[in-house]
């Protein structure tokens, strides 16, 4: 004769087993939480602080990112001593494939590749050449952006490292 309460109890128990099975096979395959990009947000040049060689610097800059579906849009608005100032954007991924920016006379496609929470290099390219890198790294305590920029403008090498503060 069977114990159906022994049996009952041994079937749900394996039925247990089995559910708590699955559930760490399938968090182990599942995507991780998304990390936060600590690059989002307005974030506005520091004079005090940046260097532009061989120069000159601009008045001010802000630059804006914010997340979208095709990826980290980039909105960069500059204003020069010459009082002239330029817009441009660009939306990329960070997986080292070639995306286009618009509104930037000296590079046409940009090329992100993530190495940490913090760190992010760049490569900007025009009509097919490499013309500058960036690395772009976001403090710990996340309020200040520094980007070292090494490219060619107008025939001239050029070293900037332009350092930003989070605006609030």
């Amino acid at each position: 004769m069977y114990n159906f309460r022994r049996l009952a109890t041994l079937t749900f128990s394996v039925l247990f087993l089995s559910l708590t099975i699955s559930l760490n096979t399938l968090s182990a395959f599942s995507p991780q939480v998304a990390e936060k990009n600590l690059v989002l947000g307005v974030w506005n040049l520091n004079l005090a602080k940046s260097k532009f060689l061989p120069g000159p610097a601009p008045v001010s800059q802000k630059r804006t990112y914010e997340a979208l579906p095709g990826g980290i849009k980039a909105t960069i608005r500059t204003v020069f001593a010459d009082g002239h100032s330029t817009y441009s954007e660009a939306t990329a991924e960070y997986d080292g494939v070639e995306y286009p920016i618009v509104g930037n006379p000296d590079a046409d496609r940009i090329k992100l590749t993530k190495i940490d929470a913090h760190k992010a290099e760049t490569s900007f390219s025009h009509a097919g050449a490499i013309v500058a890198s960036a690395r772009r790294v976001v403090s710990e305590d996340e309020k200040t952006l520094t980007i070292t920029y090494t490219g060619v403008l107008n025939g001239e090498p050029v070293k900037n490292v332009a350092v930003y503060d989070r605006e609030k």
